[in-house]
Parts: C-alpha cells; sequence; structure tokens
C-alpha cells in the first residue's frame, strides 16, 4: 500500500479525512496520520519520524523551518481556527456574549473537557482563560485534560456529568459525534489560530506531499474547510 505519511494537529483530522478520498482517487496514496497537540506532533518530527507533510499551527511551523526540517519555501496557510465552547448533543447550549458571561458558565459546569493544556493550542489558551479570569484554583478539580481536542470532545459526548462544558478547536468540536459547538469564546478571551501545512525536509513522497497541500488550500476545498470550522477568508 503507497502511503503518505503526516503528522498534524487535531483541528486539521476532519478536513484531512473529507479530502483523502480525493487524494486517494489522484495520486494512489492512502493518508496516514497521526492526529494530536501541535507541540507533540512537533517533537516527533524532531524526534525522526518518517513525515512528509505537517499541518500545524504557523508559528510552530515556522518555527520548524528555522530548524530545517520543514521546506521554508512550501508553507502554505489553511484558515484561521477558533477556540470555542462545545456542550453534549441534547444540552442547551451555552450563551457566552463577553467574559463574564465565559466566568459564569465555567462556574457553572460541573465538569470542564480540555485538551493538554502544556502542549495542545487549545489548551495553553483555556489555561490562560482561566487564569485572567481568576477561577483556575475554583474549577482545577473539575477540569478533565486529554491528550487531544478530539480526545476531550469524545469524553464530553460520553460524559455523564450533570452540567458539563468543553472547550477546545472549533473544529474538533464539529468533527465529534455527540457534541455540538457552543460558540466561539468572547471577545477578550477568544484564540484565533492560523494553521499551515509544509513539506517535510526528508518526505519520501515528495510529489504526493506538494498536491495534498495544494488540495488542502485550494478554492475547490473552501467549502470543505468551511465546514470543517476553518476560517477561510484569508485563503485564495
Amino acid at each position: 500500500m503507497k502511503t503518505l505519511k503526516i503528522l498534524s494537529g487535531g483541528a486539521a483530522q476532519g478536513l484531512v479525512g473529507s479530502l483523502a478520498p480525493t487524494f486517494k482517487a489522484e495520486t494512489g496514496f492512502d493518508i496516514v496520520g497521526e492526529f494530536g497537540a501541535v507541540g507533540v506532533m512537533a517533537d516527533r518530527l524532531r524526534a525522526g519520524v518518517p513525515t512528509d507533510v505537517i499541518i500545524l499551527t504557523a508559528a510552530l511551523v515556522d518555527r520548524l523551518a528555522g530548524e530545517g526540517l520543514v521546506l521554508r519555501g512550501s508553507i502554505t496557510d489553511i484558515g484561521e481556527v477558533e477556540t470555542a465552547l462545545a456542550v453534549r448533543a441534547g444540552d442547551p447550549p451555552s450563551s457566552v456574549k463577553d467574559a463574564a458571561d465565559l466566568r459564569d458558565a465555567l462556574l457553572a459546569a460541573d465538569a470542564i473537557f480540555v485538551p493538554d493544556t502544556k502542549t495542545s493550542t487549545a489548551g495553553i489558551h483555556v489555561a490562560k482563560v482561566l487564569a485572567d479570569l481568576r477561577i483556575a484554583g475554583e474549577v482545577a478539580g473539575r477540569l478533565r485534560v486529554f491528550a487531544n481536542g478530539a480526545t476531550a470532545m469524545r469524553q464530553l459526548a460520553a460524559s455523564d456529568a450533570r452540567h458539563p462544558l468543553g472547550c477546545t478547536q472549533s473544529t474538533e468540536i464539529i468533527s465529534t459525534e455527540g457534541v455540538v459547538l457552543s460558540g466561539a469564546l468572547p471577545p477578550g478571551c477568544g484564540l484565533a489560530t492560523m494553521y499551515t501545512a509544509a513539506q517535510a525536509t526528508h518526505a519520501s513522497a515528495t510529489r504526493q506531499a506538494q498536491r495534498l497541500i495544494a488540495l488542502l488550500a485550494s478554492p475547490g476545498a473552501r467549502d470543505l474547510r468551511n465546514r470543517a470550522g476553518f476560517v477561510t477568508d484569508l485563503v485564495s
């Protein structure tokens, strides 16, 4: 089986999955991916894991280019992803218009499902927001921290808590069955993160890597990006 190997933040998992059939039809290659916290994926590349394409935050991809691990000329923006709130399917949405609303919503939750607060983009931001709202200590015992946003959302979907809440990147919420996007974080608390794709310096399937990157950012995939939760206005 011919495969293209990718390392990606969880934010892009749904988009990659939606493009995989088209990519296979065009190239004959299957996509074999690892999806997780961006810091962990970057360290996997640094450790020498065979990789053709990476899809990570723009800042991290730029850093990896500086380390000689990806080709700077191949770096391509895919779109921005907002950090957002999630509820279980069937639960009432959490209406959050400002920081005070967000503080109240977090304090009202008896379980808060989030990705890794040290290595994932959304998790690091959640930790900052809790500190800024001065409730980090108060909700610490209610945090349910998982390796990545997709896992956190699956656990939210299965939760038997009375009033659980999730917070991760919108793409991971949209792609998880059993949870519903409840809106982006409010002004002053939000985070929109640009994700980019790039070819690994030591890619073995270079032509196919270039094709996947082109597909990810193509005008023809705009609707797929939008449905997956990417803000596409910045992508031509």
